[in-house]
């Protein structure tokens, strides 16, 4: 099984050093020590492995490191920055892995983007050597790309020309609408192997600055004092350790202490149940720091994050996620207003841009969603937007019974229309109704009203509200249904309805590799046997069939 969690002292690939607000990760890859048999990491390129460990480390130093501000990305290998993915590692590797493979990558730069701009750390890549293809995607993600300027080292993204295929994480689209690289200098810079070096690639925009090798440590901590002023968020003094996880994981399922899981592997469906919060959650900013990661948004968000990794890698076949809750709806109001109210507090700032980003994995893990509210659910606040990530909800209507049964019940906060939004830039609330703003504004109005089932219906809040006689009945049919049709025309269709609206670079990137890099990863010019992503290396010329289709 591929986990997702690391410790310092486990780091094979990367060296971390921190100097007052800045933090240098070395790029140094261990080229034995790669994730699967069967390939070596040489010139730094990377596979899953190393970007696992980046994932961690910067997770660490958003927590554990709050008086940094900056994170320079380098190398430790003379003239060579990173060769980006591993060629040998993706010709060897089956579609699902270099899928997987590349949405993680592209989740651990989107996140470099999601920190900076919530008023968290900015990242400067310090690219002193070769950068290519994926090596130079890192770079792309990062505020400020450095370029030293010695007459060899080039920046390039040559995945077609040399690969048959697409740059997998964001290249081509952070290229031309995060750094605005004119169209026909990004036709010539994609096309062209050997890539671009010095005044041309700060002409082209495709770096921010050059300095010779006597000057580029200068430069970087130029650049870090300038970059550092523009952090508003960074000025904890203690920090939060992360603790290791208390995970269980067996055949029946993967299980934490507020999330837990129930993996059915005959029927293709995993139930997430998530434990909310007790009543002990009502405190200060600085409690809730004090408590550190048992404090339950910040503990419900690690295990959310590692549980959706851990599927989506591990069971390709489960094609639902159900989702369910218990808890006390007051419980997680009260934790949601403590995030609301104390946005400028920057460890409250890193709890909900990690909500942010564990949400986002959900709505892009290529499964269908089901959020199912009974008697004991408590979906309100933070919660609530497991409802609206969802594909379908279910809830239960229980109007026409006995008296004594009350609820249950959904209930907005603010946190529902601002600080929590997906990667096309809306809130879920807001992707619900296309942005209409008289429906948003009407909502709002219902912000800490409990709802039961008729009202939250009639909100359009949900999808079915059936009664207590065909609640079993009714969901069992629809996820009966559900796993009978074809994952692959699912992942199409959920794809295009949990985005719909205007465009960014991020739904770009992901509805790009969706769509094209799947089908480019899949055609024979690519990866049959006379492809060129398998006869990279080997000095023979791939066969490419020419119809353009």
């Amino acid at each position: 099984m591929i986990t997702f969690d690391r410790e310092p002292d486990s780091y094979k690939h990367w060296t971390v050093e921190i100097t007052n607000d800045k933090a240098t990760l070395y790029l140094d890859v261990s080229e034995k020590h790669g994730i699967r048999p069967g390939y070596d990491l040489k010139l730094n390129s990377y596979d899953l492995g190393v970007d696992i460990e980046l994932n961690d480390i910067v997770q660490r130093i958003r927590f554990e490191q709050p008086q940094v501000k900056v994170v320079v990305i380098t190398s430790k290998q003379e003239k060579n920055f990173s060769a980006g993915a591993n060629i040998y590692m993706l010709g060897m590797s089956e579609h699902t892995w270099k899928v997987n493979f590349c949405k993680f990558t592209n989740e651990t730069r989107n996140s470099f983007e999601d920190s900076s701009n919530s008023g968290s750390i900015k990242f400067i890549a310090a690219v002193n050597g070769m950068c290519a293809g994926g090596g130079y995607e890192v770079a792309l993600a990062c505020d400020e790309i450095l370029l030293i300027d010695d007459r060899s080292s080039t920046v390039s993204l040559p995945e077609v020309p040399l690969l048959g295929v697409l740059p997998g994480t964001g290249g081509v689209t952070r290229l031309i609408d995060k750094r605005n690289v004119r169209k026909d200098l990004a036709d010539i810079f994609c096309t062209n192997a050997d890539g671009i070096r010095g005044k041309k690639a700060v002409e082209w925009k495709l770096v921010d600055y050059i300095a010779p090798p006597s000057r580029f440590d200068n430069l970087i901590e130029e650049r870090v004092i300038e970059v550092s002023n523009s952090v508003k968020l960074r000025n904890g003094t203690n920090g939060v350790k992360l603790h290791k996880l208390n995970r269980i994981i067996s055949d029946e399922g993967i299980n934490y202490e507020s999330v837990l899981s129930k993996i059915d592997k005959e029927r293709r469906i995993a139930n997430i149940h998530i434990i909310g919060p007790g009543d002990n959650n009502l405190i200060t900013p600085d409690e809730a720091e004090k408590l550190g990661c048992e404090w339950w948004p910040l503990k419900f968000a690690r295990e959310l994050e590692d549980l959706i990794l851990l599927l989506r890698t591990n069971e390709l076949e489960v094609g639902v996620f159900t989702i369910t809750s218990e808890g006390d709806t007051d419980n997680i109001l009260n934790v949601t207003n403590i995030l609301e109210n104390n946005k400028n507090n920057w460890f409250i700032n890193e709890t909900i841009g990690l909500l942010r980003r564990t949400l986002s994995r959900l709505d892009l893990s290529s499964r269908s969603i089901f959020t199912i509210i009974d008697n004991k659910s408590c979906f309100s606040g933070i919660l609530a937007e497991l409802l609206f990530c969802a594909d379908r909800t279910y809830m239960l209507n229980n109007s026409l019974a006995a008296d004594t049964i009350k609820g249950p019940y959904i209930c907005l906060s603010d946190l529902n229309f601002a600080s929590l939004e997906m990667v096309n830039g809306l809130t879920r609330l807001a992707t619900r109704f296309n942005n209409n703003k008289p429906k948003l504004n009407t909502l709002r109005k219902l912000i800490n009203k409990k709802m039961n089932a008729e009202k939250a219906y009639n909100e359009e809040l949900i999808t079915v509200i059936p009664d207590d006689l065909d609640w079993k009945e009714e969901i069992r049919l629809s996820l009966e249904e559900r796993t009978s049709f074809s994952p692959d025309a699912l992942t199409g269709l959920e794809a295009n309805l949990r985005f719909p609206g205007k465009e960014t670079c991020e739904t770009k990137i992901f509805g790009r590799l969706s769509a094209w890099q799947n089908w480019i990863f899949n055609r024979p010019n690519a990866v049959s046997e006379e492809g060129a992503l398998k006869l990279f290396g080997t000095g023979t010329r791939a066969k490419f069939d020419n119809k353009r289709v």
